[in-house]
């Protein structure tokens, strides 16, 4: 698919994409700094609408750092150079488009359209909430180690895996007291 310049960037990207298109959001561009940028990313983690953002190539590391701490391995899809010589999409998870960048500098020039894959669609029964204290001491019980504990609660609940690490030491500490 050949994207046609149209009124703005969004659109375009979004035509060429291969994401849902029946619902998605528009962010504009997310904060500057790490922690207002991944409080945002939380905020969208269980809507299921496809979710475009924009971000200039100085942060675009950055930014995918963030997707994949914060949003594990959904689909993201970058649009850069849109209507211009050097066109081009990249498709995979953030861990993947961050090899590729890293392999190839030039994949970090020109203005990003970001766009985020929506969350699973989940049925009634299948939808089950877990509290991310309630979970590490689950893990805890079980005898898992601390670095495994953060892992674990980071993706399935979400968060700083820092943040969890300090909790589950901070557990681990208690219960050698």
């Amino acid at each position: 698919v050949v994207p046609l310049p149209g009124p703005c960037a969004l659109i375009t990207a979004l035509s060429a994409a291969g994401l849902p298109t029946d619902r998605f959001t528009f962010e504009g561009f997310l904060a500057h700094k790490g922690g207002p940028r991944q409080a945002r990313l939380a905020a969208l983690r269980d809507d299921s609408a496809t979710h475009v953002l924009y971000e200039s190539p100085h942060r675009i590391q950055a930014l995918l750092g963030d997707i994949r701490e914060v949003l594990g391995e959904r689909r993201v899809v970058l649009a850069r150079e849109l209507t211009k010589t050097f066109e081009t999409f990249l498709d995979g998870t953030a861990a993947e488009l961050l090899a590729q960048m890293d392999a190839d500098s030039d994949q970090t020039r020109g203005e990003f359209v970001v766009m985020i894959e929506g969350a699973p669609a989940r049925d009634g029964d299948e939808a089950v909430s877990v509290e991310g204290d309630a979970l590490l001491q689950v893990l805890f019980e079980e005898g898992v180690g601390v670095k495994q504990m953060a892992a674990i609660a980071t993706r399935l609940v979400g968060g700083r895996k820092k943040a969890w690490y300090a909790k589950a030491q901070a557990m681990k500490d208690a219960a050698e007291e």
